[in-house]
């Protein structure tokens, strides 16, 4: 059996302990030991971008703001989604994680911080959301498992009702915000709403046909 070989290790700025590790041909990323995520299960982030992007592949100029860097796996959908003069920033919390993305697992999604249309900030998402005013056509948000905010407390700031107010400021009219969970959760669509948006949900596979079941929040501003 082929053990899995321990290929670099970070500390997230809540001090947990990040390991990058591979098995074969398969790549997961691990928080103290548990697994956050691996190269083998990706169709629901596929989803998020491609769902999150939907209606802009026509449009001029998108802007498209991404929370979390993953395995570049929301991003390559999201590239796929947009024309060639669109402009996607991702916001990653953790320089490692970005680092690995130009390194080891920069082929898994087909090199996607190679495409000139990516701009890359180090820092909190919610911080950039903050600052923005009408500025962006999407907000794509894969930061934790969902709006519990269980991996990293500092996330609940946006999706609490301040942060989804931030959030409806941020996004140019019609604009969506896109975020992705391992769950469900009635009472987050119920903010959305009161934050003004238009809300609907959807179930994906974390392995396109197979795999369990992943959210996905798909909120129009209105």
């Amino acid at each position: 059996m082929i053990p899995w070989e321990t290929l670099d290790r970070a500390q997230a700025p809540d001090g947990s302990a990040l390991t990058l590790v591979r098995h074969g041909g398969d790549y997961a990323i691990r928080a103290d030991g548990t697994p956050l995520m691996g190269s083998r299960a990706h169709a629901s982030e596929d989803a998020l971008g491609a769902r999150g992007c939907a209606g802009l592949a026509d449009a001029a100029n998108a802007r498209v703001l991404i929370g979390g860097m993953g395995m570049g796996f929301t991003l390559r959908a999201t590239l796929d989604a947009l024309r060639p003069d669109a402009r996607v920033t991702v916001v990653e919390l953790v320089p490692a994680v970005v680092r690995w993305n130009r390194g080891p697992l920069a082929h898994l999604a087909a090199h996607p911080l190679d495409d000139p249309r990516v701009t890359v900030a180090e820092g909190d998402v919610a911080d950039a959301i903050a600052r923005a005013r009408e500025a962006w056509d999407a907000v794509l948000l894969d930061v934790d498992n969902g709006p519990v905010a269980l991996t990293a407390r500092g996330n609940a700031r946006l999706y609490d009702a301040a942060g989804l107010r931030r959030a409806h400021g941020a996004l140019r009219a019609q604009g969506t915000l896109a975020v992705w969970s391992a769950g469900d959760d009635a009472r987050f669509t119920a903010k959305l709403a009161v934050a003004g948006f238009t809300v609907r949900t959807e179930r994906v596979r974390a392995r396109g046909t197979g795999g369990g079941w992943h959210i996905l929040w798909l909120a129009q501003k209105s």
